[in-house]
């Protein structure tokens, strides 16, 4: 009667375990296999858009630069294969964000701001 209840919570555990990839969990291999297709795609769309590989270490910094490069020069082979020229893009690279340094400092003097403001209006008051 035992051997049951223990079949049974096995089977079950399997099937909860053989179904992990169907919730989109992804094992480290596939994580690996997307991060790496993510960075030849971006290294490829950034030479068929006329950047330099250094642009475009710039503009994706989070992106792994190895599967970037690895985009950028099967694009820049295949280019050269088929005769391609660069397409410049239409819409122009984002500026530059301010440092997080610069804002904290802009955040510190407002904050400086009102506290001066406040004791002002505390002995402009009446009470």
């Amino acid at each position: 009667m035992r051997r049951l209840p223990a079949s049974l919570l096995l089977c079950a555990l399997a099937a909860l375990v053989s179904g992990c990839e169907q919730l989109g969990i992804d094992s480290p291999a596939t994580a690996k296999a997307k991060v790496e297709a993510d960075g030849k795609a971006i290294g490829g769309a950034c030479r068929h858009a006329g950047r330099a590989i250094e642009d475009c270490y710039t503009l994706n910094k989070k992106a792994d630069k190895s599967a970037i490069y690895a985009g950028w020069r099967e694009m820049e082979e295949y280019m050269r294969e088929n005769k391609l020229e660069a397409v410049a893009p239409v819409i122009p690279p984002e500026p530059p964000k301010p440092a997080k340094v610069a804002r904290a400092a802009s955040a510190a003097a407002e904050d400086g701001e009102a506290a001066d403001e406040a004791p002002v209006k505390a002995a402009g008051t009446k009470h």
